[in-house]
């Protein structure tokens, strides 16, 4: 290896049954069905501080997965995103029984409203001590936009123009609104807030009209800690300007090494330095303490999936019916206003490979989209650190694909052998998200970051 460059960790989840491993639902030590309970979130919770993960980072969706045969069925037999509660509810709890690990969660700037959205997000950082991140995304599906009273999606590039204005909005509330030292709490002058160091955003734009003040005190971050995941060329974009995590979703390291480096020429052609941009890529680890025991364990897992499922959500994903093609025919790129990049996976990154929707459905299986590693702590530590290398990647989100197995197992088997190369903390530095990202004295956005510009006192 050729440095000893810190590899980040969080764990990566999603508040329902069937989130990237469907089927294993089915496993009987799986625990997700107690994703309703909120101690199974505050154990998880503590197990990944345990291992100085940096954060758990928690998807969302507010749609079901209908594409596939045009219905529910698929969905609902095998638990694919339902039921599923509402994330943001969950991190009060979990950062109460925790002292350092950080929260990324996952909101829509399609369908929720800036000044709500903020108002949440400053609470969740003003609560947690500045241990909140926020996974930006634009909702894509027709289940979600009938959901929210519209007849259809928007269209792909008009939902990042919103999201683009929504950050603007959210920016000049958390930045601009208040200076530092608003807040004096001077009891003798009966003065809480001196009222010269509060003011009006007055946003009027295409989709937002904000005119006032935030009614939230600055919290630690002011902003959150971002993240977003968007692999489209205005995915990319929107990542190049406003995120400082981003996750990635690629099965082979080549993938993944192209993905960040077209993810850090975007940043500097926007102004910031690449490095500000942490790469994650999505990562199904099995681990036990001999490669034999780990390949027998991922294979049990195998025996729990179903290709029909993992078809049924990349149908849900790239906004193409896969129940409505011949699954034994080389699935063809269209243009839709899915998720592109998961399409691309299959029609465009390998030119001397075609995939057939058969293969798809078993090439799902467990790891869904994202990176496997298999095998003995050694053979694990092994694999990240050359990804780390070669594909020039930060860290990884961790999915949590057996419920009360996988975390523990990476804390307990693979944490330590990463410790002992040097490779991950034994304590955590600083006290934030973002300085969990920046390190000791970051609290808040960097230079080059369009939050920065709005900053007041």
């Amino acid at each position: 290896m050729t440095s000893n460059r810190r590899i980040m960790l969080n764990g990566f989840k999603s508040a329902t049954i069937g989130h990237t491993a469907l089927g294993l639902w089915t496993h009987p030590d799986n625990a997700v069905r107690d994703y309703g309970r909120l101690g199974y979130w505050t154990d998880i919770a503590r197990t990944l501080e345990r291992g100085c993960f940096d954060a758990l980072f928690i998807a969302d969706a507010q749609g079901v997965i209908d594409v596939y045969q045009g219905s529910t069925d698929v969905t609902l037999r095998e638990a694919l995103g339902i039921p599923i509660i509402d994330p943001m509810l969950l991190v009060s709890a979990m950062a109460a029984a925790t002292d350092h690990l950080g929260f990324a969660v996952t909101a829509s700037t399609t369908y929720e409203k800036p000044f709500d959205l903020a108002r949440k997000f400053a609470t969740l950082d003003l609560v947690t001590s500045g241990r909140v991140g926020w996974n930006i995304v634009t909702s894509s599906s027709r289940s979600e936009a009938e959901n929210f009273g519209m007849s259809k999606p928007i269209p792909h590039d008009e939902r990042y123009r919103i999201a683009d204005e929504f950050m603007d909005v959210a920016y000049k509330l958390w930045e601009s609104s208040w200076d530092d030292d608003a807040v004096v709490h001077d009891r003798e002058r009966r003065i809480f807030v001196d009222p010269a160091k509060v003011r009006r955003i007055e946003h009027h734009g295409k989709y937002f009209d904000v005119p006032g003040i935030f009614i939230c005190e600055p919290s630690p971050q002011r902003t959150p800690a971002l993240y977003q995941a968007g692999s489209s060329t205005a995915g990319v974009a929107f990542a190049a300007r406003h995120a400082e995590g981003v996750f990635v979703s690629f099965p082979r390291m080549d993938m993944v090494r192209d993905a960040v480096a077209r993810l850090r020429a975007a940043a500097a052609e926007a102004g910031r330095p690449p490095g500000d941009l942490k790469v994650f890529p999505l990562s199904t680890v099995v681990t036990a303490e001999t490669d034999e025991l780990a390949w027998e364990k991922y294979h049990q897992y195998r025996a729990h999936s179903r290709s029909e499922a993992n078809l049924a959500r990349f149908s849900a994903l790239v906004h193409v019916d896969m129940s409505a093609l011949d699954p034994d025919e080389p699935l063809e790129y269209v243009d839709s206003d899915g998720i592109q990049g998961s399409l691309s996976v299959f029609t465009k990154a390998d030119p001397t490979r075609t995939w057939t929707p058969r293969e798809i459905g078993e090439f799902l299986s467990v790891s869904s989209m994202g990176a496997l590693f298999v095998g003995s702590p050694t053979t694990v530590a092994d694999q990240l650190e050359e990804w780390v290398e070669q594909a020039d990647v930060d860290g990884f989100n961790i999915s949590d694909t057996l419920s009360s197995v996988t975390f523990p197992d990476f804390v307990d088997l693979v944490v330590p052998e990463l410790q002992r190369r040097g490779r991950v903390w034994s304590s955590y530095e600083g006290a934030t998200f973002r300085e969990h990202l920046y390190g000791p004295g970051h609290a808040r956005t960097l230079p080059g970051h369009p939050a920065t510009e709005y900053r007041r006192g």
